[in-house]
């Protein structure tokens, strides 16, 4: 009987996470600096004709808000698959190499390609999260070849330090700490249509390929041995999933810029909400990441408005004493 009840309860708990999102967007579509209604937001939707609040509403604070549910979605996923695979609960893209990976290239892509579109951009950050995954990879690895957890939070503290101090040291020698400090405050100002076309596709194709996987990272989660035993092949499974978090992770860093501990929070909350199976974990994460970034960015618009508060540091005031619970109770608390 329980078995036959569970699909249910997860369903309801899908719907209630859905209608959560949708909320947390109209929110997030009415409250700012200029005062807008639901009415403004129906005729922002229904491409009426535009004045003043429906054009804010549909050129500026629409495309902002989809990228924060594309960037709270990939984060959340890429950090869940990453903890699954590494079986290390710390992981997270950004404390692990990958968005300070993806913030050199961004700034090695500047000096070199300046004028570089988006795609470019993009692209760059793939690469550089490629990078400081494949360090922090390299350092963490014990001799037998498997990843040690905690080597590998110090490798990926060391990598980051290391790659960040380069970056800045490029930015300042160039002349272009400005720009790249556009990119990576980690923000959504100035958000455009552009950027969502860009970025869409790619974060969208990236999640979906995590849930087609989503068994197989629940099998990993356990051990390789398991893996093995019922005929995984662990290197080309780690070596997709891999592409698939520096996939998300990079086109994360190329719109919004560093952005740590999502990937590590958002996790944590949606075992303790559905259990362990990544069946149930993966879009869960995506939902709560989509609508936990929502919320913050809404928070940063509004809190001391007209002015706005850094996503960044929203996120670093929840991220860090969550971090540090879960560090002082060994990774087991939410697990």
């Amino acid at each position: 009987m329980k078995s036959k009840r569970q699909p249910v309860a997860i369903s309801y708990k899908l719907l209630g996470c859905l209608l959560v999102l949708v909320l947390c967007f109209v929110l997030s579509m009415i409250f700012g600096a200029a005062e807008t209604t639901l009415r403004d937001l129906w005729l922002a939707l229904t491409f009426a004709p535009k004045d003043e609040k429906v054009l804010v509403l549909r050129e500026l604070r629409m495309p902002r808000e989809l990228a924060a549910i594309l960037i709270g979605a990939a984060l959340a996923v890429s950090g869940a698959i990453m903890q699954g695979v590494t079986r290390n609960p710390l992981a997270d893209p950004g404390l692990l190499g990958l968005t300070s990976g993806a913030n050199l290239a961004l700034a090695l892509a500047f000096v070199l390609f300046p004028g570089l579109n988006y795609f470019g951009i993009m692209v760059s950050c793939f690469l550089g999260a490629a990078f400081g995954a494949a360090l922090v990879l390299a350092l963490g690895s014990t001799r037998r070849g498997r990843l040690s957890p905690t080597r590998i939070v110090l490798a990926g503290a060391a990598v980051s330090a290391f790659l960040y101090a380069i970056g800045e040291g490029v930015s300042l020698v160039f002349k272009i700490s400005k720009d790249v400090s556009m990119w990576t405050a980690g923000g959504l100002i100035g958000t455009t249509w552009g950027q969502i076309q860009a970025i869409a596709p790619v974060i969208l194709l990236g999640i979906a390929a995590a849930m087609f996987l989503s068994n197989q990272v629940s099998v990993l989660s356990l051990s390789d041995e398991v893996a093995t035993g019922l005929g995984q092949k662990l290197m080309l499974i780690k070596a997709i999933l891999l592409v698939l978090v520096i996939v998300l992770t990079g086109s994360s860093v190329a719109l919004v810029g560093n952005m740590a501990f999502v990937g590590l929070m958002i996790p944590h909350i949606v075992r303790k909400l559905v259990g362990t199976h990544y069946r149930h974990v993966l879009p869960f994460s995506a939902l709560t990441g989509a609508t936990f970034i929502l919320l913050a960015d809404t928070l940063g618009r509004t809190i001391n408005a007209p002015y706005e508060t850094p996503l960044v540091a929203i996120v670093a005031m929840l991220g860090l004493p969550f971090f540090l619970f879960v560090v002082r109770k060994g990774g087991k608390v939410l697990s």
